[in-house]
């Protein structure tokens, strides 16, 4: 649910995408970083996933794949 509600449509779409593609293959680690990721702040979270400006190293990998996700759209 917290990836359909975050306040800035492009991110809902973004991020609903990828928990429909990847939520259930995520292990509890997965799940953490996830978790994790979900608490920054959306205008970050952008501009990390549409390569505006990298992310910071804990959140790289999983912003790698949610970008890859949106690219396979």
């Amino acid at each position: 649910m917290r990836s359909m509600r975050r306040g800035t449509k492009e991110m809902d779409i973004l991020l609903m995408r990828y928990a429909d593609a990847r939520l259930t293959a995520l292990d509890a680690a997965g799940l953490d970083a996830y978790e994790a990721l979900l608490a920054e702040n959306d205008q970050d979270l952008y501009q990390w996933i549409s390569g505006q400006q990298p992310a910071p190293a804990v959140h790289a990998a999983l912003v790698a794949d949610i970008a890859a996700t949106a690219a396979r759209g």
